[in-house]
């Protein structure tokens, strides 16, 4: 692109030619300082600066935690959700930053990466935890080729995953706990305690924690015996209200038994029961749902304690604990997710209504998840095919 400097009384000037505008072109003229030398320095970045699109930033110098400042700020904070939101910050500020930050951009090689990755491999960090990494890394370097043009290629596509051994991630992920060991547990929550009420929706419908605690009432049909999931809880700040589901699947409608429904409409009596006993002392918060510009208080929530207060996710993090330590039940809250899903599948039920029923995307993802069970339908299958040929075939 072309461009000049003159001078105009005691003041030079810089020029170049923009592009067309209607047909016709355009002349930028600015002032560029007191002398031809100053004139023509700002003429160069100008016309840098005009190239770049007014990107302010210098391609050439930008340091690796720049750039993913840049990333969160222009990508992850306008496009993502909340939670997603603090997942990448948490990897970009706690393990990113302290071991790649210093390096300028264009400095990243495929083996610097990887050798980042082996390095959280062999500190123990689980498969999910890496895939987190290796995800914001991959996403953030190829929008740094392109569309912000700081680098000409993305190192992160000559770098791979370390490999894990899989049947003993999913061995020690998927948590599924037996019959017995529920019913234990809700001897040590019964009726009237925190957590009765969570346990046994978790149990009996397979939702997440999240989407358990953002239960309000308007979602439950008790008449027609569903629950329709369209919404979950989390803490912005100090502060909890309602977010979006984790993906759009997620957005279901799930029936339910006669165990719980003859649960739930105790439950709801009990809650009338509680506000007239705490009356003015009943707890009254708000909660936002500002995707859905509604406002629900705390006589809508399902999960509630005696006096009204929110049961939450961080609450549930204290019932598991109990659960390990005191009654020595290796369990988290999503054991009953994947308890729910394995008793389904044992007893026969149709894989697509599992995948529906949990809100996965995708049948693979049911499938990879719950390999195991599928694989002893597999072995019954064939059992009951034999069974039925030497039944009769002579």
């Amino acid at each position: 692109m072309q461009g000049g400097v003159r001078k105009r009384g005691n003041t030079w000037y810089y020029y170049f030619e923009a592009g067309k505008v209607d047909g016709k072109r355009k002349k930028i003229e600015r002032k560029g300082g007191n002398t031809k030398k100053e004139a023509l320095i700002a003429l160069r970045k100008a016309l840098d600066e005009f190239d770049k699109c007014g990107s302010t930033v210098d391609e050439s110098n930008i340091s690796v935690a720049d750039y993913f400042d840049y990333w969160f700020n222009e990508y992850v904070l306008i496009n993502c959700k909340y939670n997603t939101q603090q997942g990448y910050k948490t990897i970009i500020e706690r393990h990113i930053k302290p071991t790649l930050g210093f390096y300028k951009l264009k400095t990243l090689t495929p083996a610097m990466l990887q050798e980042f990755l082996n390095k959280k491999y062999r500190n123990g960090f689980t498969k999910n935890t890496l895939k987190g990494f290796y995800g914001v890394l991959s996403g953030a370097l190829k929008m740094a080729v392109y569309p912000y043009q700081f680098i000409k290629e993305n190192p992160m596509q000559y770098t791979s995953m370390p490999k894990y051994d899989t049947r003993k991630a999913d061995k020690e992920n998927l948590k599924v706990i037996t019959l017995d060991k529920f019913n234990r547990m809700i001897d040590r929550f019964p009726f009237n305690s925190n957590f009765y009420i969570p346990l046994q929706i978790a149990f009996n419908t397979g939702m997440r924690a999240s989407e358990v605690c953002g239960l309000t009432w308007d979602c439950v049909d008790l008449e027609e015996g569903k629950i329709k999931v369209e919404k979950i809880i989390l803490k912005k700040g100090m502060e909890w209200c309602f977010g979006t589901t984790k993906t759009v699947s997620s957005e279901r409608e799930i029936m339910i038994g006669k165990t719980l429904i003859d649960i739930l409409k105790k439950h709801k009596k009990y809650q009338l029961e509680n506000r007239l006993k705490y009356g003015q002392y009943y707890s009254s918060n708000l909660y936002n749902f500002e995707e859905a510009k509604k406002q629900y208080n705390s006589t809508d929530l399902v999960c509630t304690k005696e006096n009204g207060e929110l049961i939450s996710t961080d609450s549930l993090k204290y019932l598991s604990r109990v659960v390990n330590y005191e009654l020595g039940i290796n369990f988290n809250f999503h054991s009953l997710r994947h308890t729910h899903a394995t008793i389904l599948l044992e007893a026969g039920a149709n894989i697509k209504d599992i995948q529906s029923r949990l809100g996965h995307s995708k049948l693979s993802t049911t499938m990879d998840t719950y390999s195991h069970v599928t694989s002893k339908m597999n072995e019954d299958s064939v059992i009951k095919f034999e069974q039925s040929l030497n039944s009769k075939v002579k």
